[in-house]
Formats: structure tokens, sequence, C-alpha cells
């Protein structure tokens, strides 16, 4: 991570990694835009048990049963108000994540995190690519959200009726 007064190791204006930037809760994020599918207004969702507390539910996306993913409780683990839904891609297939405001599609410059377990903390180190600002505002830019795990797969086949 760059440290206050270092310069950024790409100086151009608006280079990095293009993204859409959104809020989660209080957290400022960002997803590669290559793993954006859409964003949409939230659907209904229906509770799935046995899930994971950042697992909000399941829903039906353009006729899938979709799991629906809390990004503020997966990151810093309080519920925001739900705004929006991103889909994204897996390799499983799509996920909504819920987000708050959307704040658009920009080149986002981020340093690696390695991993750092003081920043991050615990599991959430896979889910986090880099650190960088917008503006006066740290930002973490997630990399692929693919990585959910096999028994929010698993819940939401049952409750579609179709095998994982």
């Amino acid at each position: 991570m760059r440290q206050y007064g270092q310069a950024s190791a790409l100086s151009d204006e608006g280079a990095g990694v293009i993204s859409l930037v959104f809020r989660a809760g209080p957290l400022l994020c960002a997803l590669p835009l290559d793993e954006v599918i859409e964003t949409m207004r939230p659907l209904e969702t229906r509770a799935l048990a046995g899930t994971p507390a950042f697992v909000r539910g399941i829903t039906v996306l353009r006729g899938v049963p979709t799991p629906v993913i809390d990004v503020s409780r997966l990151l810093g683990g309080a519920t925001a108000q739900a705004e929006r839904y991103v889909a994204v891609r897996t390799e499983r297939g799509a996920i909504a994540l819920v987000t708050g405001e959307i704040l658009g599609i920009r080149g986002v410059e981020a340093e690696p995190t390695g991993g750092h377990p003081a920043l991050l903390g615990g599991g959430n180190t896979r889910l986090v690519a880099g650190v960088g600002t917008l503006g006066t505002e740290p930002l973490l830019l997630l990399q692929s959200m693919r990585a959910v795990p096999d028994e929010v797969w698993e819940a939401a086949a049952a409750a579609s009726g179709v095998p994982s």
C-alpha cells in the first residue's frame, strides 16, 4: 500500500483498473468492470437457512435463481441499506451484490494489499485486491467475487430445486 506522501507508481490521471465504484455501508468499493454484468434496483429476495450472515438470500435474476451477497456485511460486518444490486460473474454463475449508491465508472489506482492481515483481517484478505483513494476517501478494489462458499451454492440449489 502506498504510504502518505509517497508518489503513485502510475502518474497518468485516470489510469488504473476501469471499475464500477459504489458504497457498501461506510466503505467505498470498486469492482473491475469486466466482472460486472449489470446493475439494477433491489429485487425480491428470500432468506436461505444455513448460509453465512453476509448472504441475504436468493433472488431470481433473468429467470435464474441467484445468491444475494451483502457487500457491507461481508467486508465490514454491518448490514447497510440496499440501494442497488450489482450482478457479477463467478465461475459457478452470477451472484447479486447488495450495494449502496453507485458512484459511476472510474479508473481506479490501488496498491496491492499483499493480504496484509492487520489491514483487512482474517478471510477478507482474499476479497480485496488493493487499496487506493477516491478524493480523500479510502477505496477498496475488490477482486473477483468468485469465492462464494460452496454451502451458499448448495442452499441456493436446494431452494430452487436445481442440483448444484
